[in-house]
């Protein structure tokens, strides 16, 4: 089985299992480019009671993205009726298919114990919700993303594609709230420096300098919500770059294209 770390521009075979009532359904595009940057999503399942009227609207988004709908009925009144589904799904998944990890979209905090367990059979666990999500489910994943956050990054993209785009006279123009969502820069709060900080120290070698990827890795185990596009910045980089505090380095690599951030803690 892999153990291949969750980070952007792996190549993991992805089991996505998506609680239609807990996701917006408006958001559905943009979740799905999130996942892509992580692996393939080899399988990709939707729950919930497709007998009701009000989920009819899912119907172009499930086959615009291959998504296979799983019917759960309402049983009872109120009661989130997907997690029994999705959580016997996600085990018969485990032991009869060939994946890698898990991504499990919902806001729902009943998905907590099985994210535990998939963690303990190897499997790596991915996490997109709402920012309502409680905290336990949120710790109990690799990685979680929200979904507000996944959506202002869809739509800052596709401003800056319209912007880019030659203009033309007969196009409809890219309506307002594309990028009204759109997250500022905003002043990062001094809990997170101090991760920042610490990590760091935790990783610092003889000459205090520590590689940005490592880095990455170290924060997400800690804290597996933190992302660099809470506070506005496209990259872990610069959001540290913004810090006075921290040092950056690029440095070059055998391909004369790329080149390796490197950060120090000016104060160790």
């Amino acid at each position: 089985m892999s153990k291949s770390a969750l980070s952007a521009g792996g190549n993991l075979r992805l089991a996505v299992l998506i609680d239609a009532e807990n996701v917006p359904r408006s958001c559905i595009k943009s979740v799905m480019e999130e996942i892509a940057i992580y692996g393939t999503p080899t399988i990709k399942r939707i729950y919930g009671d497709w007998t009701n009227p009000m989920n009819s609207g899912w119907k172009n988004a499930l086959l615009e993205h291959a998504i296979t709908p799983i019917q759960q009925y309402s049983y009872t009144f109120g009661k989130n009726s997907s997690d029994s589904a999705m959580i016997i799904d996600a085990m018969d998944i485990l032991y009869t298919e060939k994946t890698d990890g898990f991504v499990i979209v919902s806001s729902d905090s009943d998905f907590t114990r099985l994210a535990i367990r998939l963690r303990e059979a190897g499997q790596r666990v991915m996490g997109i919700g709402e920012k309502k999500t409680p905290s336990p489910f949120i710790a109990a994943c690799d990685k979680f993303t929200y979904i507000e956050v996944i959506r202002d990054a869809f739509e800052e993209k596709l401003a800056d594609d319209e912007k880019t785009k030659p203009a033309d006279k007969h196009k409809t123009k890219t309506p307002p709230h594309a990028a009204s969502h759109i997250k500022p820069r905003t002043k990062i709060p001094e809990p997170i420096i101090q991760l920042l900080v610490d990590s760091v120290s935790d990783l610092a070698g003889d000459d205090d300098w520590v590689f940005m990827g490592e880095l990455g890795n170290l924060i997400l185990k800690k804290q597996p919500d933190f992302d660099h596009r809470n506070y506005g910045f496209k990259s872990l980089s610069a959001l540290i770059k913004s810090i006075d505090r921290f040092e950056v380095d690029f440095r070059q690599t055998a391909d004369p294209n790329i080149k390796h951030p490197y950060v120090r803690d000016r104060e160790a």
